[in-house]
């Protein structure tokens, strides 16, 4: 096992220091290679020494200006920062130079989306959960972003797939409530809202929705 791959088993164990050291001894052996100042900026970014994180990225680029990894981790950073903007420039960058995978699709939809640009997200998000059939998430956020531009059919498909792929996504299953309220089908909003609290009691959002149901609330 060489020095990046021993790293990259540390950091999944959460040996934090071992993985900095094996990254740092891949760096001596091959100075000119991106990878591991890509994976040591990794172990910066996960104990939240960003700006040291961001220096061992912009090397990586520096060497490699296609080191896509490098994008996408600065994305990452960024996004986490809630520099929505840049984040959004990282994973475009990133795509731009090759890095046609299920993440970075769905982190540049999500970073479109935290901008306001749902409409520009949603091919994004779309073509995540292609790429990620199985993640709940993926579809979670599609279907939020199919709702919010007035696509409640289609938001109702990938809300119901979350909810399917994790029977215990409480979002997933209230905002199905909604999108059911939406389409004036109480008895389902209803059933959604009640299945919401079942998992997450202190469910405010579909508590509500759930009053609202019973005739027992107003907006």
């Amino acid at each position: 096992m060489d020095k990046n791959q021993a790293g990259i088993q540390f950091m999944k164990e959460g040996k934090w220091e071992e993985a900095a050291q094996a990254f740092m001894e891949a760096i001596e052996e091959k100075p000119a290679d991106s990878v591991a100042y890509i994976n040591f900026g990794n172990v910066l970014t996960a104990i939240g020494d960003n700006e040291r994180a961001l220096n061992f990225y912009n090397k990586a680029i520096s060497i490699d200006e296609n080191a896509t990894a490098a994008y996408y981790s600065k994305g990452g950073l960024y996004y986490d920062e809630q520099n929505f903007d840049e984040a959004k420039n990282m994973f475009e960058m990133a795509l731009k130079k090759g890095l046609e995978t299920g993440d970075n699709y769905f982190m540049l939809g999500m970073s479109l989306a935290q901008l306001g640009n749902s409409r520009l997200a949603l091919p994004y998000l779309q073509r995540s959960t292609e790429l990620l059939e199985e993640d709940a998430e993926a579809h979670f956020q599609n279907g939020l972003c199919l709702a919010r531009e007035g696509f409640i059919d289609e938001a109702i498909i990938n809300l119901e797939k979350a909810a399917e792929l994790d029977p215990q996504h409480a979002d997933a299953l209230y905002n199905l409530g909604v999108a059911y309220g939406f389409k004036e089908n109480g008895e389902k909003a209803l059933d959604m809202f009640n299945r919401a609290l079942e998992i997450q009691p202190d469910h405010l959002l579909a508590g509500h929705g759930k009053k609202l149901i019973e005739g027992q609330g107003s907006l």
